[in-house]
């Protein structure tokens, strides 16, 4: 049985960063406890992971803090050694707390979307841009 905030952290690492390499997995799930501990996002990762604008008990269609929420598809993790991995990044992330490697990042975006709110000042990791500020 695995602890829900991991869980949550696992399937934010999962569906979001699963390509990536190692580092850019751990940095996911870095923004995720980075938001818990902020004052400007929700307490526990769980509620970090589900933020969104919801219609009833169902979250907007692309109106998620992470896109894989709210994106239509299936929350299943079906790739059995990228999800063992995950929840691996996210026991350490979550429940044992490794050290932050994007300085605190907020916010990220892989590089083929361009935000509004994306600043020319972000730490690459992989194929993701991590934000401490934004416009």
């Amino acid at each position: 049985m695995i602890a829900e905030g991991i869980l949550c952290v696992a399937l934010n690492v999962y569906f979001e960063a699963r390509s990536e390499e190692f580092l850019g997995k751990v940095a996911v799930g870095s923004v995720v406890m980075n938001r818990v501990e902020s004052p400007i996002f929700p307490d526990n990762a769980c509620d970090v992971v589900y933020q969104a604008e919801y219609l009833g008990q169902w979250p907007k269609r692309h109106r998620c803090q992470f896109s894989w929420f709210c994106d239509g598809l299936a929350d299943i993790p079906r790739e059995t050694k990228e999800w063992a991995e995950a929840v691996t990044i996210a026991t350490w992330v979550h429940g044992i707390g490794l050290p932050d490697i994007t300085g605190g990042a907020l916010w990220y975006h892989s590089n083929d979307v361009f935000p509004k709110w994306a600043t020319t000042d972000y730490l690459q990791i992989g194929s993701h841009k991590f934000y401490t500020e934004v416009k």
